[in-house]
């Protein structure tokens, strides 16, 4: 099994969610006239770490407490033009640049020396308006470009956002150069998550039926180049939630690429998901499930018929102060499942299951069942505190076996800025030295963070 099929593919888009949580990222109008509107996008998220223990993932080899700092910021216009009668275009075009200082990430995916500016959003669409009354106002959308993209809460898509850098030994024997894998640092708050390539057609409004048929291609060399397409089919309801249903199929990857990593088996691959989630009608309940079902053909795993499914209920105790909310989550991944590009756009934990887990020590999201409990305060409408608690079984043949306490908080300061410090404490069943992962021991880590997340 290779470095990144070991891994999964995990990305760290937790400050993504953060954005999403506090509301969509801002523009600043520079022009509206007549039909027009033209908007000054940005927004930028700097963040500090520390972990008093590093992980033998790629070049983390020796014992290390290592300190870094992530930052990126990305920056350019969109616009949007009504049309007369016939509904509006939109586009956008967005650079991001991004970097990685001091010692490098925990699990030496990143070496601090990474920096780089490229072009994230590059897109055009169009949309409906009033045109089709049957589908709903916007009922059609077309888009193509450089843009992200998810489906139901990230747990196969959310944007194409593994951002490696540039810590993967040259090997002899490889047919890509490990320099190729690195997108420009900024590793856990994946500063890029548009796909290279798109197109994609949504149909439907808010609620009621919904449907988006979409291709994409990814540039990312982490993620093997892949090629995707499929259709995802959704009934939205207000009152009680929606039920989606998704087929996936991979139609190509760089076969260079994918040969280094293990992911040959994504080119023809098929996976189908059912899901669904809401309150059921029940004020205060949420529930959320999916089941994943995944054909991987000649996989590097198994006999290639491998699943992932999770079930999570909560409630929120609203007549109690600061509406505490309680979860809890199972999830269960088949020890070869693909986890493809699983994002975060709901909350800490999901679809980063613990913090060092997620990020740095494994598993993955793949080749495991997890046990998750986790508490939410609103102690002001700008202030929420949260305590996540995941035990990670038979994960990694066992050998990755642990478990994780995360403790947060996120801050609204002003229409402007978001901060988030969290503090977490791992504990491996087994060291790097016995099979594992934490070098210099299988004692309980403590690992830090301090995120900054700025927007107009």
């Amino acid at each position: 099994m290779s470095i990144i099929s070991n891994r999964g593919a995990v990305c760290g888009a937790i400050a993504a969610a953060v954005l999403c949580t506090t509301g969509p990222v801002g523009a600043h109008t520079l022009y509206e006239g007549g039909d027009t509107v033209l908007a000054f996008d940005f927004e930028a998220a700097a963040g500090i770490f520390n972990s008093q223990n590093a992980y033998a993932q790629v070049l983390r080899t020796e014992d290390a407490s290592p300190t870094w700092l992530e930052g990126y910021a990305k920056y350019g216009l969109s616009a949007v033009h009504t049309l007369d009668g016939a509904g509006s275009v939109y586009g956008a075009f967005n650079l991001l640049s991004s970097a990685t200082r001091g010692d490098g990430d925990a699990a030496g995916f990143t070496t601090g020396k990474e920096e780089d500016t490229q072009i994230e959003d590059a897109y055009i669409g169009w949309r409906s308006g009033d045109l089709v009354p049957w589908l709903g106002e916007n009922g059609i959308d077309l888009s193509f470009g450089s843009q992200s993209f998810i489906i139901g809460d990230g747990f196969l898509i959310n944007g194409d956002s593994l951002n490696f850098g540039e810590g993967f030994k040259p090997l002899a024997d490889a047919d890509i150069a490990p320099s190729g894998l690195s997108r420009g640092g900024a590793y856990w708050l994946a500063a890029r998550k548009a796909f290279d390539e798109t197109a994609i057609l949504r149909l439907g409004g808010e609620t009621g039926v919904h449907v988006d048929g979409f291709w994409l291609d990814s540039d990312n060399q982490a993620q093997a180049g892949m090629e995707l397409a499929g259709v995802n089919l959704e009934y939205r309801d207000a009152t009680y939630g929606t039920v989606g249903l998704t087929y996936i199929e991979g139609l190509d990857v760089d076969d260079e690429a994918a040969r280094f990593l293990g992911y040959q088996h994504r080119d023809g691959q098929e996976t189908l998901a059912i899901r669904a989630n809401g309150s059921l009608g029940v004020e205060n309940l949420f529930v959320s499930g999916e089941y994943v079902d995944q054909d991987n053909g000649d996989a590097y795993v198994g006999d290639g018929n491998d699943h992932a499914w999770y079930g999570e209920a909560g409630w929120t105790f609203a007549a109690l102060p600061w509406s505490p909310k309680l979860t809890y989550r199972y999830s269960s991944f088949s020890d070869g499942f693909d986890p493809l590009f699983f994002g975060f756009n709901r909350g800490y934990g999901t679809w980063f299951q613990g913090e060092v887990a997620a990020n740095y020590a494994g598993p993955f999201n793949s080749d495991t069942d997890v046990h998750h409990i986790g508490l939410t305060l609103t102690p002001a409408p700008t202030v929420q505190l949260g305590a996540l608690f995941f035990e990670f079984d038979d994960a990694g043949n066992g050998y990755l076996n642990g478990n994780e306490v995360d403790l947060y908080a996120q801050w609204v300061v002003n229409d402007h800025l978001v901060l988030s410090p969290l503090v977490g404490f791992y504990t491996p069943e087994y060291s790097a030295a016995e099979g594992g992962t934490q070098i210099g021991g299988d004692d309980t880590n403590m690992y830090s963070q301090l995120i900054a997340i700025i927007n107009f």
